[in-house]
């Protein structure tokens, strides 16, 4: 079977979270050789299956009908506090996500937030659930790596590090991590991440000017190469993720991965997600009363490990991996039937 993937903005943004999953879904498939892949239209396939929805998302897709996959890694909601003017866009983000939905034949949601965001569009399309898997050995966490990655971010062996992986924009809490900063001077905060999408990013004017005034704890070291992330977050000794609005966010994922202790903001979607407890916060005070537990406390840090290796079980890569070959398998036999 051949199996043609779909990420529209491999060669302008790299920087975010559905690039990541993209790739590592094309190595994913790659593994057992019973998969051939087709990436970005250098061919045809007998599935079709996209991460993105532009105007490429439709044309690519004319020829594959009965046969085309979207995983949805964005619903109208994602749009809050990630680009200017989202108020008033609103109506048509809506309208326009139902005709991306309705185009698939099937479309995965990540989550049950995703879920319930597609049928509240009443799109026409099947949706299943299959959460973004992830690849332990590739985030496996070193000493060596822990040791490179503090070079690369200028830091001390010595220093406790609070780290925060994500745009640059308002719906990534990016202002409560400067907040949770200002208030624990004796730690190093740094924050990776840029703005991909450029004047298109909410918050461009007050969070340049929040970053500019930040604490002399505080870093934004940019963004790196995919390759250069597992040594980024072995350099960290802990992980925040003020978020304001995810589906099946994979920073955290990435961070539990590579044996951090993992913060979330208290969002009624992780509720619905996670299968496992983990450590989250309402307000800033909480988060800053948990991170300064954390950095004294070694019996909850050691927790606060065991938690997050307890979150991945449910992203198995092998098991995601089979359960999504069998979506293929069932498409690809029913247009042949057909």
């Amino acid at each position: 079977m051949k199996v043609h993937l779909i990420y529209e903005l491999a060669k302008v943004v790299k920087g975010n979270g559905v690039y990541t999953v993209f790739v590592q879904m094309v190595e994913l498939l790659h593994k057992t050789g019973d998969i051939e892949v087709v990436v970005n239209g250098e061919g045809r396939g007998d599935i079709y299956h996209s991460h993105t929805y532009g105007l490429l998302y439709f044309l690519r897709g004319i020829g594959y009908k009965g046969r085309r996959i979207l995983t949805v890694h964005v619903i109208p909601d994602s749009a809050k506090g990630s680009i200017p003017g989202w108020q008033m866009l609103m109506p048509f983000i809506r309208w326009y996500f139902k005709q991306v939905y309705s185009y698939a034949d099937v479309c995965i949601a990540l989550s049950p937030m995703v879920e319930q965001a597609i049928r509240v569009l009443k799109s026409k399309t099947r949706i299943v659930r299959l959460y973004n898997p992830i690849p332990l050995e590739f985030w496996h966490k070193t000493e060596e790596r822990r040791t490179e990655g503090r070079q690369k971010l200028a830091l001390k062996n010595t220093d406790f590090v609070v780290l925060g992986v994500g745009q640059i924009e308002g719906r990534k809490g990016v202002e409560d991590f400067l907040d949770i900063a200002a208030a624990i001077p004796e730690a190093k905060f740094v924050w990776v991440g840029g703005r991909p999408f450029g004047a298109l990013t909410e918050g461009l004017i007050r969070i340049s000017s929040r970053i500019a005034e930040a604490t002399p704890n505080v870093s934004f070291p940019g963004m790196f190469e995919l390759d250069d992330m597992p040594l980024i977050y072995s350099a960290g000794d802990l992980f925040l993720f003020p978020s304001n609005q995810e589906n099946c966010p994979m920073a955290p994922l990435e961070a539990a991965a590579c044996r951090l202790p993992v913060i979330f903001k208290d969002l009624p979607e992780y509720r619905l997600l996670y299968e496992h407890p983990y450590l989250f916060s309402s307000t800033t005070d909480e988060f800053i009363r948990l991170v300064r537990k954390l950095m004294t406390d070694s019996d909850f840090y050691t927790e606060g490990i065991r938690l997050s290796s307890q979150l991945l079980e449910q992203f198995d890569e092998d098991k995601i991996r089979a359960k999504l070959i069998g979506i293929y398998t069932e498409l690809w036999q029913n247009s042949k039937n057909k």
